[in-house]
């Protein structure tokens, strides 16, 4: 089988790794890839948003299954593109990929379908905007409508710093198009939670829920990133709050992307608030969440790419059973460039050590320098999963690594995990 990833990130990595080890004779090529997929995919120099070059790589090579990584491209009509030419593809068109895309759109698309959410107004200017804050208070939540690369979100503890966040996305344009548009947001007081859901747009199977690490520093303090940490299992999401997450907010959105024209094929990724009421949904993605698909694909004992060709091909997910999980615990740490996320620094020469067997090192933003060197090349440079008996072993081993790694200016965080081990679950 011949697979073509679109994407050269952490996500990517991993999933290059575990369609690999689905199926050890398939042929992987990735667009772009990155240096540390050079040596399980064939790395091909083509861009994720160029599409038209992505198609016609697959028209010659004959790949038989396309995953797209990030969300740019799926904006941009990649499926639309692949499916116009008969093109097996995951991914949800570009007009289901709205659940993304456009964060009005979602939040419309939720209140409609009665799935619980935090109440929201819409904004393109800034008088407006700061005019209406005084109906939520403080805290409150600011968001650019369109995509921000996992930044765009501003949880603000003061009126003032509310004020600060719409000034700079609706007057400095910080985020581009992407902030043209904003939602002022109720604060939700919970626990967040990562689900992801393989759906064929009628029925959906999900994998194990996990739990992002947003802030930059320890105990989830400064800037908001696009991740810098994860870990699975997690003992909030019990079985019991999976089923209800399927039932009050799963199935009724994929019935409202139906009753709209639009069915969502492919990875639909909810970004849940656990919250005294109830789980409610904080974003909707529309593609694997990055660094979560990092934690969960050394967790995962059966086959995706079964489940993943399945839906590619336009075919259904009746006779597809949820994925068997190891009775394991892993930790993902993101090892970031200096300057991250305001203004990372590319070109530190990056040394890593060996990796013992329990220990991934999923490249993200690496490339390499003219004389061959392994360098930094994006804001998050290396993910770092471990996987190990309970948590509190995963993230020490996870920590260990990554403390290890040598780069200039480099940034972790040493308490990935942290609520969980809190509590004191152990999760085997």
């Amino acid at each position: 089988m011949k697979i073509l990833i679109v994407g050269g990130g952490g996500r990517e990595h991993a999933l290059a790794w575990k369609l690999g080890r689905d199926d050890p004779q398939s042929e992987i090529f990735a667009a772009p890839g990155n240096p540390g997929m050079a040596s399980i995919a064939h790395c091909v120099p083509i861009g994720p948003g160029r599409l038209e070059e992505l198609a016609a790589f697959a028209e010659t090579e004959r790949i038989d299954l396309t995953v797209v990584g990030p969300e740019g491209p799926l904006e941009a009509g990649i499926v639309n593109l692949f499916q116009s030419r008969g093109l097996p593809i995951f991914g949800p068109t570009r007009e289901a990929a709205r659940i993304e895309t456009s964060k009005r759109f979602a939040k419309e698309l939720m209140t409609h379908a009665g799935v619980p959410t935090a109440r929201a107004t819409y904004h393109t200017e800034q008088t407006e905007a700061r005019r209406l804050l005084a109906d939520f208070g403080a805290p409150v939540v600011v968001k650019a409508s369109g995509l921000a690369a996992g930044k765009g979100v501003v949880v603000a503890q003061s009126i003032a710093e509310a004020e600060d966040a719409i000034d700079a996305m609706l007057g400095d344009r910080v985020f581009g198009e992407g902030g043209g548009e904003i939602l002022i947001e109720e604060f939700m007081e919970g626990e967040e939670l990562s689900l992801f859901v393989i759906t064929d747009g009628e029925r959906a199977i999900p994998l194990l829920a996990a739990q992002d690490h947003k802030r930059l520093l320890d105990g989830d303090f400064g800037p908001n990133t696009g991740g810098m940490g994860a870990y699975a299992p997690t003992s909030i999401a019990t079985p019991e709050l999976v089923r209800q997450v399927m039932r009050e907010i799963i199935e009724p959105t994929l019935g409202a992307m139906r009753d709209e024209g639009y069915p969502f094929t492919g990875l639909l990724y909810a970004g849940l608030m656990v919250t005294p009421d109830g789980p409610k949904v904080v974003e909707y993605n529309c593609r694997f969440g990055d660094p979560e698909t990092e934690a969960l694909m050394p967790l995962m004992d059966s086959s995706l790419l079964e489940l993943i060709a399945s839906v590619a091909g336009g075919g259904s997910l009746a006779r597809s059973r949820p994925p068997d999980w190891k009775r394991l615990a892993a930790v993902t740490t993101v090892v970031a460039a200096d300057g991250y996320p305001e203004k990372p620094r590319s070109g530190d020469v990056i040394r890593l050590p060996e990796a013992p067997d329990d220990v991934h090192v999923f490249h993200a933003g690496t490339g390499l320098s003219s004389s061959g060197e392994l360098v930094t090349a994006g804001g998050r440079v290396l993910a770092i999963t471990a996987v190990a008996g309970g948590l509190l072993e995963a993230a020490e081993q996870s920590r260990e690594y990554a403390e290890e790694v040598s780069f200039k200016g480099k940034q972790l965080r040493g308490d990935i995990g942290w609520r969980e081990l809190t509590r004191g679950a152990r999760i085997t």
